[in-house]
């Protein structure tokens, strides 16, 4: 491990213990949280997050699979659970006395496409089972995650402002622009207390990518390793906003537990952190493997990745929760490398 890994770690780790000190000092109204999607890219490492932040025996992962991460099964709960059947989840946030739900199973863009009236079932549906369990059970906190996608024709690609067009080319987009609009509904209506973020592009080393339009910038990393070479769908060019997951992390805990009263949005909050091309990347993937070679040949998802934007203003949530990321395109680069090539040869 390098000494910039190192420091990095030991100054999380201490940021995260004084996060939860102070979320005891401020009494976060929400002790028993259920995680939906649980084994997904974001799940896995936020429920690692979460159980260190809340305990193990507050924080219930769940998913419809059972080849999952044994991180998940190991250190703490891990349930199938099929959002898609009301009685279902109703039946399991009742018997755990679940009084927070962050909502993240769902079909995402590259996936959607193949199949969109599947994804439209698949991503209502479950969005509407929990907002009405949360009506129902006086649900404290749902965390429900929006997504670039939600934009789409007609937009300034550039530095994308908070409140802009929503005109979305993927159904995954639609869903999630359907969604923002039912979280603001059921706020206003019921004092449902919904919350979520625009997410950019996610880049993870925990887990495999999920069918979005941007895994190509995870899929790079494990090819520049094992075969020193890349075959892209996204092609040369194509300026998107992405996130390393420790960032799309501190996002979810630093709106969850913000005081409502600071803010003004509540599932549609833009965030970012940096921007890059599939050459940008691949730059910096050759300071540290020099014979690395990216190729071209990009396929439907193009389409949809130049209809998102190249970068997001995220100011209104600077402002009212205090967003900031911690990484940058170069420092990302750095740390998955050095994790993925860890864990490739334990393998």
């Amino acid at each position: 491990m390098s000494i910039f890994s190192l420091f990095r770690n030991i100054l999380s780790l201490i940021l995260l213990n004084f996060a939860f000190f102070i979320s005891i000092i401020m009494n976060t109204d929400y002790k028993r949280i259920l995680i939906t999607g649980g084994a997904g890219q974001i799940g896995t490492e936020l429920t690692v997050a979460f159980r260190a932040r809340y305990g193990n025996d507050n924080v219930f992962c769940t998913d419809i699979r059972s080849d999952v991460s044994p991180l998940l099964i190991e250190e703490g709960h891990y349930d199938i659970l099929n959002v898609m059947n009301y009685d279902e989840l109703s039946n399991f946030t009742k018997s755990r006395n679940i009084d927070a739900i962050v909502h993240l199973a769902a079909i995402l863009s590259g996936r959607g496409e193949v199949n969109p009236f599947n994804c439209w079932e698949v991503n209502t549906i479950t969005a509407t089972n929990v907002f009405k369990v949360g009506i129902e059970q006086s649900i404290k906190r749902i965390f429900i995650p929006s997504s670039m996608a939600a934009w789409g024709l007609g937009i300034e690609r550039d530095n994308v402002p908070q409140a802009s067009i929503l005109r979305p080319t993927s159904i995954y987009g639609v869903t999630k622009v359907a969604i923002e609009r039912l979280a603001e509904y059921f706020f206003v209506k019921n004092g449902l207390d919904t919350r979520g973020v625009r997410f950019p592009g996610l880049i993870s080393s925990e887990a495999m990518p999920g069918g979005g339009t941007t895994d190509y910038a995870v899929e790079i990393f494990y090819d520049a390793i094992k075969t020193k070479h890349y075959k892209s769908f996204i092609d040369k060019g194509t300026l998107l906003p992405m996130m390393y997951m420790p960032d799309a992390i501190k996002s979810v805990i630093l709106l969850m537990e913000a005081d409502i009263s600071r803010l003004r949005y509540h599932a549609d909050y833009n965030i970012a952190a940096f921007s890059f091309a599939p050459e940008d990347l691949a730059y910096e993937i050759k300071q540290y493997i020099p014979d690395f070679t990216i190729e071209y040949q990009p396929d439907f998802r193009q389409q949809i990745a130049e209809s998102w934007p190249r970068s997001i203003d995220d100011s209104v949530a600077r402002q009212d929760w205090n967003w900031s990321p911690d990484y940058d395109l170069h420092t990302m680069v750095g740390d998955m490398i050095e994790k993925l090539k860890k864990k490739i040869e334990n393998k």
